[in-house]
């Protein structure tokens, strides 16, 4: 048995209100960096199955940016550890295989404080970063030794950007809170003068790629032009925008300046004739304020995208001014349930959102605001409809069709763990103590007060058996008989609590997975052991799910890796490790010998598997 990963569907960036979200791109290749947590992603735009993770980072990523050179990018977090990491692969294979994970280069602690921002030196040797810590406000180093470039002085408030003269006489500005623009001159970096021409936060800072110009944008809402010799203020841009202005991008031939801000507005700027020659309203309210922006690749016409504050990736095309010529989607928050209909992997997440995932490898969210106020914690899928539980207390359904919440929202009395469905209608919704029984249109059939916690629930595929995990470290079995469930049997090989369960589309086994990391599989009709014989993972089972064959089931784990098991060979498996950093929440198959799995990171992602 073998897989290929077939597809990475990334990810969007984390946003927080008020502050601006770092986006860089590359400019061999139309691809965009940004973190979302620990984990730092590089993402085509024109593909959405091309995009690769990396989690090397032990503690949540503020800003990655790639090297001038290409070869490599360095990325900071919120502790003041800077990783600087191989990235050679977007030269050759992108995105690269898993079994070539990307090599660490260096790895140091500048700063002992919170990294905003860091920026590449024209020959890719030296980095600033800036933020905030006790101690100071920058630093600037060597990429390979880690020894000192410079000094960072100039401001008493934290950082929020800082950019590099590309070109010899090297040159740096950042920009800060405390409502200046500091320039310096190197190598090694010092401090040459001190900007006033904001009167409030000064957000981001940038030089143009040619070096002869560089922008700043603030709080006040306005956006200035300087010399990038001399630091010359050379001007202002007319009225800019009606909001804070969060972040400043050039274009590759240094003519244009985009701008986005709160005012929900992205503008483009010609640069020598001071005037916007375009200007796009995204939307309204705050999850469409604009709160980040980079300009991919070398074309002065594509490649522009802007960042909702609701985590939307919106790109533009120079030459229409009708607005986003398409919108990129993730999730923004680890996901913690999932459902597959027809192709269209469903995920739902921390933060109650819903995110589909076309077979095309399209992505789309539902409305903001639809749907559920807290986690996700269980989907299901009977056919036609999706339903899902939050930590909202709602039971609440999916159309697949139209990727969008019904009108339906039940309201229950104790908050859901998972659920199941029944094809007669009927959803059972589990608690902490209970099972409800609820009809198509909500109405309460039966409730079993349960004597034990348990954690999960599934239903056999004609309905009339249901099997419960509890933490007792049983499977309690229960006949459905169409107005209750009756207690019919109990499973007991488990030394742990049951994590998850998945009976096989032909309804003859039943797996069950503990919370060590061990899983067992029954014979319905006995009740005997099939096979206890699937102990590869290390940590609690999250999910199972059997191929339509009911010879082969995934499994996924905290530990973070996902197999693929065969009943009739119990010691062979397929090993899919490392296949969800922080944790594997979910696995599915999309097809008969495709697998999905999504978990911590908020990356779904998709392999080939060849069976014998």
């Amino acid at each position: 048995m073998s897989f290929k990963k077939t597809a990475t569907y990334a990810c969007n960036p984390v946003t927080n209100r008020g502050q601006s979200t770092k986006l860089s791109s590359t400019r061999d290749g139309n691809r965009i960096v940004y973190s979302n947590g620990k984990t730092v992603i590089i993402r085509d735009l024109d593909n959405p199955t091309l995009a690769y993770s990396y989690a090397g980072h032990v503690q949540p990523v503020n800003v990655a940016r790639i090297s001038p050179s290409g070869y490599y990018c360095a990325s900071a977090d919120i502790t003041g550890n800077v990783r600087i990491w191989d990235t050679s692969f977007l030269k050759t294979n992108f995105p690269p295989n898993d079994a070539q994970p990307s090599l660490p280069k260096a790895e140091y602690r500048p700063m002992s404080g919170k990294v905003v921002d860091l920026a590449w030196d024209g020959e890719s040797k030296r980095l600033i970063i800036v933020g905030e810590s006790r101690e100071k406000f920058g630093a600037a180093f060597m990429m390979d030794t880690g020894g000192t470039a410079g000094d960072i002085l100039g401001h008493s408030k934290v950082v929020n950007a800082v950019s590099i003269r590309s070109q010899r006489p090297f040159k740096a500005v950042t920009a800060s809170d405390d409502t200046t623009i500091v320039f310096y001159s190197g190598v090694p970096y010092k401090f040459e003068k001190t900007i006033q021409t904001h009167n409030k936060f000064v957000q981001d800072v940038q030089f143009s790629p040619g070096g002869d110009l560089f922008a700043s944008v603030g709080s006040d809402s306005k956006a200035f032009i300087y010399d990038g010799k001399t630091g010359e203020t050379k001007k202002e841009l007319p009225t800019p925008h009606k909001g804070t202005i969060m972040a400043a991008s050039w274009s590759p031939d240094d003519k244009y300046l985009l701008t986005s801000s709160l005012d929900c507005t992205v503008k483009l700027w010609d640069v020598e004739a001071s005037k916007a020659v375009t200007t796009w309203t995204v939307g309204a309210g705050v999850p469409n304020q604009q709160v980040g922006n980079t300009w991919a690749g070398s074309s002065p016409d594509t490649g522009i995208v802007s960042l909702s504050m609701g985590g939307n990736l919106n790109v533009f095309d120079r030459r229409s001014g009708d607005g986003p010529v398409k919108s990129l989607f993730g999730s923004q928050r680890s996901i913690t349930a999932a459902a597959v209909s027809s192709g269209t992997f469903f995920a739902g997440s921390y933060d109650g959102r819903i995110t589909a995932f076309d077979e095309q490898g399209n992505a789309s969210r539902f409305p903001e605001g639809a749907g559920h106020t807290g986690q996700v914690t269980g989907m299901v899928s009977d056919g036609e409809k999706i339903r899902s539980v939050g930590f909202d207390d709602k039971l609440r359904e999916i159309d697949p069709s139209s990727k969008s919440f019904t009108d339906k929202a039940i309201s229950l009395d104790a908050q859901p763990r998972n659920l199941s469905a029944l094809p007669s209608g009927v959803t059972l919704v589990l608690s902490e103590s209970a099972v409800k029984a609820l009809d198509g249109s909500g109405k309460e059939v039966s409730k079993l007060s349960l004597k034990y916690n348990a954690g999960s629930i599934t239903a056999s595929p004609d309905g009339k058996v249901v099997a419960v995990g509890g933490e007792d470290n049983i499977v309690h079995l229960y006949d459905w008989t169409g107005s209750e469930l009756k207690e019919s049997g109990k499973l007991e090989k488990s030394l742990a609590a049951i994590g998850a369960l998945a009976f096989s589309p032909d309804g003859s086994l039943l797996a069950a997975g503990n919370t060590t990391g061990k899983i067992f599989v029954f014979d319905v009709q006995t009740r005997a052991l099939r096979t206890d014989r699937w102990g590869a993972h290390s940590a609690r089972i999250t999910s199972l799910a059997w191929n339509e064959d009911s010879k082969h089931c995934v499994s996924g784990s905290l530990d973070t890796h996902v197999y693929v098991w065969d009943v009739a060979a119990p010691a062979k498996r397929i090993a899919i490790k490392e296949a969800g950093p922080g944790g594997v929440s979910v696995v599915a198959w999309l097809k008969p010998s495709t697998v999905a799995a999504a978990g911590a990171d908020g990356c779904v992602r998709t392999w080939d598997v060849t069976f014998p």
